[in-house]
């Protein structure tokens, strides 16, 4: 049997090269899923040099080693510098990797309908590990905020991402 792979779309690294709360949220919940299948499946954590160095999926990457994954078991995907070119970047490897099981996604409640949609629509039948809840130390207001932005970027980007299989490019 095929490890599942786990492709954990980024968030901040703070000023001081620290991962943020929301990045650490999902890679722990992504690590809570992943480490309880038969086989442990593999990590793929995404994301740019955003506004502050190392790269997102550095910065996810050494929190998987520093809790126990064999570095064999993760494969950094360091150029998604958004949710779509996270996906188009993560369809490539994948394909690369020849990898045939299953496919799930990390991130935050908020944020699974768009990256769900946009893996579909990329042929890429994935499905979400269990997110993790909301940041804590984040106030109602901003997370609003947060959902409020996948109004708009739901279709835009299940545009985008059609106009990609439309040109032949997935």
């Amino acid at each position: 049997m095929m490890p599942a792979a786990i492709i954990i779309l980024g968030a901040a690294v703070r000023q001081d090269g620290s991962a943020s709360p929301a990045l650490r949220a999902r890679v722990q919940a992504a690590r809570a899923w992943g480490e309880r299948q038969m086989p442990p499946a593999l990590y793929i954590p995404t994301g740019a040099i955003g506004s502050h160095p190392p790269a997102e999926s550095v910065a996810m990457a050494a929190i998987l080693m520093q809790a126990g994954v064999p570095e064999a078991r993760i494969h950094q995907e360091p150029t998604g510098t958004d949710t779509f070119s996270s996906v188009l970047a993560c369809v490539a490897l994948l394909r690369r990797m020849g990898h045939q099981g299953e496919v799930r996604v990390a991130t935050h409640r908020y944020h699974l309908p768009r990256s769900l949609l946009l893996f579909r629509l990329a042929g890429v039948p994935a499905r979400a590990v269990p997110p993790p809840a909301g940041p804590s130390e984040t106030g109602a207001q901003r997370r609003w905020l947060w959902r409020m932005r996948e109004v708009p970027a739901l279709p835009y980007d299940a545009a985008l991402m059609i106009w990609e299989r439309l040109r032949g490019r997935l």
